[in-house]
């Protein structure tokens, strides 16, 4: 369980923790699980790069995974990105607890990572050169 090997930080939504107090659920941090208050887009980043791995259903945070180099698992049962989950970057784990916990404990696929999956950042460069006929 990964759990027991790592904390888990949750920049916790409000509604989320709502829904988590009408459940009894874990609303306050225990030993393994550190929720937090929503937190800032920059502050969110942060945390990202600083992260071993990721857990999200978030589209926009598996793509930020990648390019922070941070392996991710999605809670989803399909993505968007289908060229993180080609790479070994990006996981399909849907809301399996099993599934969810092998993908978190294996080994990030450092030499798979390739830093021009989503171009090289010339492409405004390309765009003007072509308009202007060159």
């Amino acid at each position: 369980m990964v759990s027991r090997d790592f904390t888990l930080v949750w920049p916790v939504h409000p509604r989320t923790r709502k829904v988590l107090a009408s459940h009894h659920l874990p609303s306050e941090n225990r030993v393994s699980l550190r929720l937090l208050d929503a937190v800032s887009y920059l502050d969110m980043l942060c945390l990202e790069k600083n992260a071993r791995g990721i857990l999200t259903d978030s589209g926009g945070v598996q793509k930020e995974a990648y390019w922070l180099k941070v392996p991710c698992v999605t809670l989803r049962d399909e993505t968007e990105w289908v060229e993180t989950l080609e790479t070994g970057w990006n996981t399909l784990a849907s809301t399996n607890p099993d599934r969810i916990s092998a993908a978190a404990m294996s080994e990030p696929p450092w030499l798979a990572h390739t830093n021009n999956l989503f171009g090289n950042g010339n492409a405004a460069t390309k765009i003007v050169q072509t308009l202007m006929g060159q």
